[in-house]
């Protein structure tokens, strides 16, 4: 059978402020119209964060993830993935509770602790709406995002216990490394979604070698356990996706991890950047997956098993 692609839209994150761009998805009504709207653009699964309507601070208080989650599940097929990140502010015990009460089919998880650079966007914003926004930005000079041990045991525990399957986030060659660790020590079973992810000051960058060394080191220590996605950060998302298609990944988009749609261009919505690769993938002569056939790759437990 030929293989097909897998498009995951990152709808909205902890990454950019509201002032950095007014198609930013904020509120419950927002980001279910933006989760729908990519789902029917042809991604199979959405990634979804949650935001205070008031200033577009990221929560991740599971009464906001409620505002929307039931609706996108009513009005598509879509798979939902639901962070764990949260944002570095947060104790691990804050960010696992939307996936621990709501119990979706997918779940993000870190893999490692790292700096977590986007204080050089201070550079190109120098006015923002609301205090926090500057604050949180300056404040990354000096944090490390906290992904120990212990912290990823936790979140495997208390959300996989309730067959919730992850989509691991790696940053570099060491989360790798760490997934292999919990691997050999019978917490995580394949098939894995390995998300590897390039281009976040303090993380792997954006070279076609640097993509390739991901993967190979993927390959060494998983062999054909693992389901290989990529996404690229800002003005490297597309690259990214291209470079990867090309040796059967899979990829992620969304105004989380770039607000662009081509150069200079703000994306308007999330379904756009789909569109985008998905023409991209399309011209390369690959397939796209649709929701149902990314459950079956992915073996997720189902829509109709979560707690939503």
């Amino acid at each position: 059978m030929k293989k097909k692609v897998i498009i995951t839209c990152a709808v909205t994150g902890a990454i950019h402020t509201p002032t950095m761009s007014p198609h930013l998805p904020i509120t419950a009504q927002q980001i279910e119209e933006a989760a729908v709207g990519a789902v029917e653009a042809g991604a199979a699964i959405v990634h979804l964060h949650a935001r205070n309507p008031a200033d577009g601070r990221p929560s991740q208080d599971p009464a906001l993830f409620r505002e929307f989650v039931g609706n996108i599940k009513r009005r598509c097929k879509g798979v939902i993935n639901l962070t764990t990140g949260g944002s570095p502010a947060m104790t691990v015990e804050e960010r696992l509770q939307p996936a621990m009460q709501l119990q979706p089919e997918l779940a993000s998880l870190n893999m490692g602790s790292m700096n977590f650079g986007l204080h050089p966007l201070l550079g190109r914003y120098k006015e923002f709406l609301h205090p926090w926004e500057g604050q949180y930005l300056e404040g990354t000079r000096d944090v490390v995002f906290k992904n120990t041990f212990k912290d990823i045991e936790t979140i495997l525990k208390k959300c996989g216990d309730n067959g919730t399957r992850f989509e691991f986030e790696c940053y570099d060659t060491a989360h790798l490394y760490n997934l292999a660790h919990f691997v050999d020590r019978g917490l995580v079973k394949g098939p894995l979604f390995i998300q590897t992810v390039f281009g976040i000051l303090g993380g792997i960058g954006v070279h076609a070698d640097d993509i390739a060394h991901m993967k190979r080191t993927a390959d060494r220590l998983f062999g054909d356990q693992f389901v290989w996605s990529v996404l690229g950060a800002g003005r490297a998302q597309m690259p990214i996706a291209a470079t990867a298609a090309a040796q059967g990944g899979n990829v992620r988009v969304g105004l989380e991890d770039s607000l662009w749609d081509g150069p200079g261009n703000l994306a308007r919505t999330n379904a756009q950047q789909v569109q985008r690769v998905r023409a991209i993938l399309e011209n390369m002569s690959l397939d796209i997956a649709t929701p149902d056939e990314a459950r079956a790759m992915l073996s997720l437990k189902g829509g109709s098993n979560v707690n939503f």
